[in-house]
């Protein structure tokens, strides 16, 4: 069974940092590529970074300089550093193997005064 857990969004001011991790299990996890979206209240969910197996990292623009995707594959674990927050950058942020067949349930960041 395929698991994919986040954890680490909260409420941040603007212009601060969070780190955001997802935990994997039931995949071997070296060989599969994993991404980051998010979806903000009201909008569709968007892609935000992806990192593959051989940890080529692409950005969407929106974050490109300021967000930083990682992974660890000796803890089955992708982390997303999100530094320079903006309020625009809240939402619901989730982790998703690269073929967006499994996915976590998410977890919120909201960037607020």
């Amino acid at each position: 069974q395929v698991q994919l857990v986040e954890s680490g969004g909260g409420l941040v001011q603007p212009g601060g940092s969070l780190r955001l991790s997802c935990a994997a299990s039931g995949i071997v996890f070296s060989l599969v590529d994993m991404g980051w979206y998010r979806q903000a209240p009201g909008k569709q969910r968007e892609w935000v970074t992806t990192i593959t197996s051989g940890v080529t990292t692409t950005y969407a623009d929106s974050v490109k300089g300021r967000f930083t995707v990682s992974r660890d594959n000796t803890k089955n674990t992708v982390y997303l550093q999100m530094n320079s927050l903006k309020p625009e950058d809240t939402a619901v942020y989730f982790c998703a193997t690269g073929s967006q067949k499994y996915w976590g349930r998410g977890t919120q960041v909201t960037v607020s005064l």
